[in-house]
């Protein structure tokens, strides 16, 4: 391969990173559900010709490192690919993360080729495929129990749908024709990222086009491998506790171990698979460690394939973050993945100290609910909440945001009370939730809904015992609440984990976790 034209190369990267963000913008203004059209509930990616990523937009962390692992199962499932071929799945044990993570993938033909030059990818999160309760997350001890699994199967045939398939996926969920528009929407971006790349390679000739795909992969690994050896080589080791559903912890262990140009993250030792949903698929333990290292080699890191080389993850099979079949994983992709982060950052402070912040919320807030309108159709919604990032050596932690593994917006009031049977009574800044320090941890927040129909909630959250760790003498971030405000007004606490049946008039409160402090406050300070 010859060597890359350095001005080719950087308009290569932004022609590539258009392309999936093009497929984004196109998923989120066809799609049907607020989860996916307000709160950006998704990512899209650009694969080369043998499944690796060329490109992804900035989208969702937790993705980062399980889409290349959605593209394999693809590809590997499909002995011959045909233009209008699309893929759909959502197995956790054949690529995918957690159920309602529903991917799509397909090939795009260049200059007349009979195989696939790239392929399109995008990944959407449904709020609802099924399952024991309303959203599909809930508080399962087996896999079959949390939704309809999905093993990679064409959805699409040369452009012609499989009503078979198709009929048998909205047959299982509770919001079919939600979820046919959020489908279709899915579809739509393919073509757009489709088009697109098939227009540069026809202005740019394909040649050019897959030769600086592949010289993005090469100079991305080089510049990470440049990162890693301004770190300081050695070993280093953290663990972090995860909060069970049956009020019990499970503990995550990992060692660190940074050599010339590489870092490997070693997790044994870390407690075995858990009988609930919290168990992690390996892809989203991958997911959680380059999601760390790009954040700590700098954000202007192109994302790719070759930027993944320089990192390796082991991970006990069986062990909560590399769960076998037929554990539940719901909460996996969500909470474990947030703890999983919160260890590998912890590890690395040892050897970054003045680069790696304290710990953030460290949960996402899952909260479904779900039931049946007035007029007897079905709903179901789903939200993450935002809380307190956690304090850095050079700042106050921000302050009702998400952070690192989920990159959502919240779903605004208006459309939320439009779409559905509640409303919002509460949203505001958890003051003084934030840890104390020299820089103070960004404060959480408090949401509170009323229910106006009977409902089914799920909550899936963490932190709610022990908030999050400062760093260098900080104090650590308040602990989270989730409160049930009776019709009569009395207050219940409910667990970290939980699925209630709730009647007209009832408020729940969620007070999110604020973000750890960093450093010793100053004498006489307020921090």
């Amino acid at each position: 391969m010859s060597d890359a034209d350095p001005i080719l190369l950087e308009l290569y990267r932004h022609r590539f990173e258009g392309v999936a963000d093009e497929m984004g913008g196109t998923l989120q203004r066809t799609s049907y559900s607020p989860n996916i059209k307000e709160r950006l509930d998704f990512s899209c990616a650009v694969f080369d010709e043998e499944g690796r990523l060329v490109a992804q937009a900035a989208h969702i962390p937790v993705h980062l490192g399980a889409m290349p692992a959605s593209v394999a199962a693809a590809l590997e499932s499909v002995d011959a690919w045909a233009p209008g071929d699309i893929v759909i799945l959502n197995d956790p044990y054949e690529g995918g993360t957690h159920l309602p993570d529903v991917t799509m993938v397909s090939p795009v033909f260049v200059a007349n080729n009979d195989t696939p030059t790239f392929f399109a990818a995008s990944r959407a999160h449904h709020a609802d495929v099924g399952g024991m309760t309303p959203g599909s997350l809930p508080l399962a001890t087996e896999l079959v129990q949390e939704g309809l699994v999905i093993p990679p199967v064409k959805l699409y045939e040369e452009g012609s749908p499989n009503e078979s398939v198709l009929r048998l996926l909205l047959r299982n969920v509770r919001t079919p024709e939600e979820r046919r528009g959020d489908l279709s929407a899915q579809r739509a971006a393919h073509a757009v990222g489709e088009r697109r790349l098939q227009d540069l390679a026809a202005t740019h000739g394909a040649e050019e086009v897959t030769a600086y795909a592949h010289h993005l992969q090469t100079y991305s690994e080089r510049r990470v491998r440049a990162a890693l050896a301004e770190w300081p080589n050695g070993t280093y080791a953290f663990e972090d506790t995860l909060e069970l559903a049956d009020d019990t912890s499970a503990t995550i262990r990992v060692t660190a171990m940074i050599g010339e140009t590489s870092v490997a993250f070693d997790f044994d030792g870390t407690d075995p698979a858990d009988d609930g949903n919290l168990n992690a698929v390996l892809p989203i333990t991958e997911s959680a460690c380059y999601y760390a290292v790009q954040g700590l080699v700098g954000s202007d890191m192109p994302m790719n394939a070759g930027s993944l080389v320089p990192v390796s993850v082991h991970a006990p099979e069986g062990s909560i973050v590399n769960a076998d079949p037929p554990h539940a994983v719901a909460g996996g992709n969500v909470e474990t993945s947030q703890r999983i982060v919160d260890t590998v950052l912890g590890a690395l402070a040892e050897a970054l100290p003045t680069r790696v912040p304290a710990a953030g919320q460290g949960t996402m807030n899952n909260v479904t609910i779900g039931g049946t309108r007035a007029d007897g159709s079905s709903f179901a919604y789903y939200e993450t909440i935002g809380g307190g990032m956690g304090a850095s050596a050079e700042a106050d932690g921000l302050s009702g945001v998400h952070v690192h593994m989920t990159n959502t917006l919240n779903t605004p009031i208006e459309a939320l009370e439009q779409a559905y049977p509640f409303r919002v009574v509460a949203y505001r800044l958890r003051d003084g939730s934030g840890g104390g320090g020299k820089h103070r941890g960004g404060d959480g927040l408090v949401r509170e809904y009323e229910v106006l129909v009977p409902v089914t909630v799920t909550m899936l959250s963490t932190r709610r015992t022990e908030g999050p760790w400062g760093r260098d003498g900080g104090d650590p971030g308040a602990p989270g609440r989730n409160v049930l405000v009776h019709p009569n007004g009395q207050e219940e606490v409910l667990p970290a984990h939980f699925s209630r049946r709730l009647p007209v008039g009832s408020r729940l409160r969620i007070e999110t976790p604020g973000g750890g402090g960093f450093g010793q406050p100053y004498a006489g300070s307020s921090n």
